[in-house]
């Protein structure tokens, strides 16, 4: 049985992956909750104070954090997620990774804008990504799709131009089918799927993760602690199977849910996101979690009894 003390653990405990060239630790931060307090992308969202949301991404790469997960869309009336990074953290490491994405996007107001959808907007989208994080290039740009028959070919060639012409290093996809993934292979190299994945969550792409690791693709879960509650973040009572294993490890049910994510595959990387230092330091030390198999037999029951849907 292996505990946690956060203080003492960084990234690097949870092994690395390789995007395409860029190797990362397999505990990386999700940057949507940094603008505002409780509920994400919402034209009313209560923003963030300023220096708190600046020391959390400074102290995320002191703790070994070198893959961040963005998007221009991440905003709320006075903070921006992708300005956040900037300020806190540029001149950036060498070392670090940001992945952004693009598809849908929210107008001044917040509200979101469809015709972002189309293969014109998109280029539109990655300069503003760049202006906003201050580079001259993207590490990752993930093609987000909006339901699970809306194509991808058209928009994901737009985005290969892009790549051929140097704005963009790597390119992946976010809320997609295996169906997604093929089109898309048949344009361009693809280094990781970001698809909503957690205990009891779509058991049904258990197959696509190791699909995806037999492709040496990144499988991304997000609101991978959060479940049911996403944008709201974690809600209501956790399951007794999650609680056991919490209990049994000394560990919080968020830090059983990370490993968790993380014993899926060697190709599955983390992004879990907070605004709260002590929240931060327990998500990255979940990445020193090992489970029994004891442990990870009651999650398996637990995951697998979850009703199967592609809900978005």
């Amino acid at each position: 049985m292996t505990s946690v003390t956060p203080q003492t653990i960084t990234a690097d405990a949870s092994g690395s992956w390789t995007l395409g060239d860029l190797p990362v630790n397999r505990i990386g931060f999700g940057a949507m909750r940094l603008p505002q307090t409780g509920e994400t992308l919402v034209p009313d969202a209560v923003p963030r104070d300023r220096d708190a949301a600046l020391a959390v991404l400074r102290r995320a790469v002191e703790l070994g954090v070198n893959h961040i997960d963005t998007a221009a869309f991440y905003f709320s009336p006075l903070r921006s997620a992708n300005e956040l990074i900037n300020s806190a953290l540029a001149p950036y490491a060498d070392d670090l990774v940001i992945t952004t994405k693009v598809g849908p996007a929210r107008d001044g107001t917040g509200k979101w804008a469809d015709h972002a959808r189309t293969p014109e907007a998109l280029r539109g989208q990655v300069e503003e990504n760049l202006r906003q994080l201050g580079r001259d290039h993207l590490d990752v740009v993930n093609l987000r799709v909006g339901g699970g028959k809306e194509p991808v070919a058209e928009r994901f060639g737009a985005l290969a131009e892009l790549r051929e012409a140097g704005l963009i290093r790597h390119l992946g996809l976010s809320n997609v089918t295996p169906a997604h993934l093929a089109e898309a292979l048949a344009i361009a190299p693809v280094v990781c799927v970001q698809n909503r994945y957690g205990i009891g969550v779509r058991p049904e792409d258990d197959a696509f993760v190791r699909d995806c690791a037999a492709r040496g693709i990144a499988f991304v879960p997000f609101y991978a602690i959060a479940g049911a509650g996403r944008e709201g973040g974690a809600t209501g009572a956790e399951p007794d199977e999650v609680l056991a294993v919490a209990r049994a490890y000394g560990v919080s049910p968020a830090q059983v849910r990370l490993a968790w994510t993380l014993h899926r595959g060697p190709n599955v990387l983390a992004i879990p996101g907070t605004g709260d230092l002590d929240h931060l330091a327990a998500n990255v030390a979940a990445g020193a979690l090992r489970l029994g198999a004891d442990a990870l037999e009651l999650l398996e029951g637990l995951h697998r009894s979850a009703p199967s849907g592609r809900a978005r």
